[in-house]
């Protein structure tokens, strides 16, 4: 990691009582907490929004863990990636989706409404822009309130991906490399092919 871990004795009082909140709700001062720490506001509601988009947010559990594999691999975060994988495929993400979504192809779901939801994260996180027909059919299944928990779930894991590259945080080296055009914190070269020359 490119920033100390602040030990307790470094804490400012701010900075103990928020390591205090976040290790009672998420078990750990982990991740791109030991990066945030070091900015007691921004940690505060950058935890805030991220429990709202992890736990309280008006999507089911497996479309809130699918909106973090798609920032993730968006963002070539692999912490995120590596931290939620497995949650998501117990949550009912299709584990052939999210393979697919590590290799950057398009899954295909078992059914409409998560197809559209994925259809409606892909284009705006890799167009920037959603399509008139795409928003209709998504916001025929979710609602209002459901796509904008999307993008400020999106917008939150979009945040946490760019801490994690920027700072460096844990790579987690006993786990297999989840993306086949990264290692480390850079992409490799590929061939034509996709495999690495």
């Amino acid at each position: 990691m490119r920033l100390p871990v602040l030990t307790e004795h470094e804490m400012t009082p701010p900075q103990k009582e928020l390591a205090e909140r976040i290790t009672a709700r998420r078990g750990a001062v982990r991740g791109p907490f030991r990066v945030w720490l070091h900015s007691p506001q921004m940690c505060e509601r950058a935890e805030s929004l991220g429990a709202f988009a992890r736990f309280d947010c008006s999507l089911p559990e497996h479309l809130r863990e699918l909106t973090l594999l798609l920032a993730a691999r968006n963002w070539d975060a692999q912490y995120s990636w590596n931290a939620h994988v497995r949650t998501a495929i117990e949550a009912g993400v299709p584990q052939e989706a999210v393979r697919a979504i590590a290799e950057q192809r398009r899954p295909v779901f078992g059914n409409e409404p998560d197809q559209a939801f994925y259809e409606f994260c892909r284009e705006i996180l890799q167009d920037h822009f959603v399509s008139d027909e795409t928003f209709a059919r998504a916001h025929e299944h979710f609602g209002s309130q459901g796509l904008v928990d999307t993008i400020g779930a999106l917008g939150n894991f979009t945040m946490l991906g760019m801490c994690l590259n920027a700072f460096q945080v844990d790579l987690q080296a006993d786990r297999e490399p989840p993306f086949p055009d990264i290692r480390g914190f850079e992409r490799v070269a590929r061939d034509g092919d996709g495999h690495r020359p």
